[in-house]
């Protein structure tokens, strides 16, 4: 009756995606994000570490920066931490009481948590639209296009799309930015989109050649010179930064900010490099891998 563990699956590549029926061009000055039910309770099923998972936030994370990039509005759906049973109605035949029973897990994952500006709904039924003022707050907005990624692609991504449909508003649901119970489902999600509610795209295809790298070298290098007191002038990018008194609570914090925006390095990692060069070297390769 709840959700069960979820196996792991190779993320769908672009070239299997299926065709889609209508040629809707995407106008980021149209659309709106919406970042599905990415909470610890959902993704919890899964395991984390998993490629699938990972490919999953790595696409997520780089959309998100493209969308502050180009001003589109980000949202975000959450299930309350407390629901009543007969709030929940149906829910609970099946799916059993849901997030009552871990509370401690509604937050959305750190490395997709709302930012300054971004707008978190609650979430009461399979559609984002049902019970929320989605659909009021993007006409205020003058958008009629939604971004669709996260989870779970056939049950509450592919239901907000055909919603959005219903409601004249063009969904386009990023293929390899949603995760699923299983392959199939995922196929299933996607095939119902490309030919009966909307588009279907791919993180590159939305992105291409638009998106910049969320971390420049010049601005961490002075981040980090700044963290030292160090005059960028007279920093060396090849001097250990322990050395130069980089304390460990400084580190976290930095791996925190680049998670947030896609660079997932470890503490482990950087510390077995400690200088900037070193550094600079591993989060190049990473923003250049998420191209």
């Amino acid at each position: 009756m709840t959700i069960p563990s979820l196996p792991t699956y190779t993320m769908p590549l672009p070239s299997a995606f299926p065709a889609n029926k209508v040629d809707w061009e995407f106008d980021p000055s149209k659309a709106v994000f919406l970042i599905h039910d990415m909470q610890e309770y959902f993704v919890s099923f899964y395991d984390k570490e998993s490629p699938l998972i990972q490919t999953l936030l790595t696409n997520l994370v780089a959309v998100k920066r493209y969308c502050r990039q180009v001003g589109i509005p980000v949202v975000y759906t959450s299930q309350p931490r407390e629901q009543n049973m007969a709030d929940r109605a149906l829910l609970n035949d099946m799916w059993g009481p849901g997030l009552n029973k871990a509370p401690e897990l509604q937050p959305i994952i750190a490395e997709l948590a709302p930012l300054e500006g971004d707008t978190v709904l609650d979430k009461w039924r399979y559609s984002a639209f049902q019970r929320s003022p989605l659909e009021h707050m993007m006409g205020e907005l003058g958008r009629d296009q939604l971004l669709i990624g996260g989870i779970y692609g056939h049950i509450g991504c592919l239901m907000t799309a055909v919603d959005a449909f219903m409601r004249d508003i063009k969904p386009f649901m990023i293929g390899d930015a949603i995760a699923d119970f299983s392959l199939p489902e995922h196929e299933m999600a996607l095939q119902y989109v490309a030919t009966r509610a909307g588009v279907v795209l791919s993180t590159e295809q939305l992105i291409g050649k638009n998106s910049q790298p969320a971390i420049s070298r010049d601005a961490l290098l002075a981040q980090i010179a700044k963290l030292v007191d160090e005059p960028v002038e007279e920093f060396d990018a090849d001097e250990n930064l322990i050395d130069y008194g980089l304390d460990s609570v400084q580190i976290m914090s930095l791996l925190t900010e680049w998670r947030k925006v896609g660079i997932t390095l470890n503490f482990v990692q950087i510390a077995e490099v400690p200088t900037f060069n070193q550094w600079w070297a591993m989060i190049e390769a990473q923003q250049e891998g998420a191209k």
